[in-house]
């Protein structure tokens, strides 16, 4: 069986709305005003929809940062080189990179992961696919089969996690070139001008923003990515850390666990999985909205509001991994004193 045929054949359940019902009861039955957690609020039941039950319990939790390198910063297209991803790769493993010690205080475990990197990095994880993709704006910058091949090494490392225990996921990446790539996803899928979905990414210039999206511009020109094939996209002007994204998503859908969205690029990947899978948005929070120029127009296709607007571009997952302090303080809420506890009478929900 190829890889993209083990995809095709995922069950994916979806929603379960009486779930999400009985949460917002109990929101509802909670001492405070009706809804003034807002969005809080709202990820709470999502959650209960998606795991199925109203009794909740995220307190082991991931980060799944995937790791490559892209072909297209042969263009041009970024301040470092493909060295920094092992680097920093390396550093997420010896659990000393920005996500890890943001996660040391939110309660999750990093697990950086290569399915991809162009060089070496020996205590990470190494699903490899191959070693970096080729430059997309001479031809595909993978096979169909290669990315596929990515997609279920997200999928099986969300199952080992799950088998672990694990009842939460964030996304991550490392890849020098990947808002480059993550543009052109964007580009296409939207239907959207590069000039207008691209950013400056870590740091470029003026000059060096003008060769991202000439860059871009080429990729599609050369590539014809058909939008209506999300694989097709993915492969032909996508990157290996994107696609294992995917299928992260796709894997905590399967298990019906929660999983955080980070930025740009992981919102991009989240896009691709939903055009494979519709009901793998049931399974998808929303952290933060990046500083990179298509964010909200990603956001908004997929469906979802990001609750944490701090200008943050960091990637790594270092977004995502804010949000679950915020998710603890309202299951304390969730879990704490209702108004017949205090012997006061509920809201009126028809008046709200």
């Amino acid at each position: 069986m190829s890889y993209e045929e083990r995809i095709l054949a995922l069950q994916i359940p979806g929603a379960d709305e009486q779930a999400r019902a009985e949460a917002r009861e109990r929101w509802n039955a909670v001492a405070k005003p009706i809804g003034s957690l807002g969005l809080l609020e709202t990820a709470i039941e999502h959650i209960a929809a998606c795991t199925g039950s109203a009794e909740i319990d995220i307190s082991q939790r991931a980060v799944i940062a995937m790791c490559a390198d892209n072909g297209v910063v042969e263009e041009g297209v970024t301040q470092t080189g493909q060295e920094v991803t092992a680097l920093v790769a390396e550093n997420m493993a010896r659990a000393q990179s920005s996500v890890c010690r943001m996660g040391a205080v939110a309660g999750a475990k990093v697990f950086p992961i290569n399915v991809g990197m162009a060089f070496p990095a020996p205590n990470v994880r190494d699903c490899r696919v191959m070693d970096g993709t080729n430059n997309m704006t001479k031809g595909p910058a993978m096979s169909r089969e290669q990315a596929a091949q990515a997609i279920w090494t997200g999928v099986k490392v969300v199952r080992e996690l799950v088998s672990q225990g694990y009842r939460m996921f964030a996304t991550g990446e490392m890849g020098i070139g990947n808002t480059t790539t993550s543009s052109a996803l964007a580009s296409v899928l939207l239907d959207m001008d590069p000039s207008v979905v691209t950013g400056k990414g870590a740091g470029l210039s003026d000059e060096g923003l003008m060769r991202k999206v000439g860059a871009i511009k080429r990729a599609i020109a050369v590539n014809e990515p058909d939008a209506t094939d999300p694989l097709d996209v993915l492969s032909k002007v996508g990157g290996l850390d994107i696609a294992g994204l995917v299928g992260v998503y796709l894997g905590a859908a399967e298990a019906r666990i929660p999983v955080v969205i980070d930025g740009f690029i992981s919102a991009v990947a989240a896009l691709i999985a939903i055009r494979m899978f519709p009901k793998a948005k049931d399974a998808m929070l929303s952290s933060h909205a990046s500083a990179e120029p298509a964010v909200k127009a990603v956001l908004e296709a997929i469906g979802l509001r990001a609750p944490i607007h701090a200008d943050m571009r960091l990637g790594e997952g270092t977004g995502a991994v804010c949000l679950f302090p915020l998710l603890d303080m309202a299951l304390c809420v969730y879990d704490g004193t209702s108004f017949s506890g205090l012997g006061i009478d509920a809201y009126d929900t028809d008046l709200v």
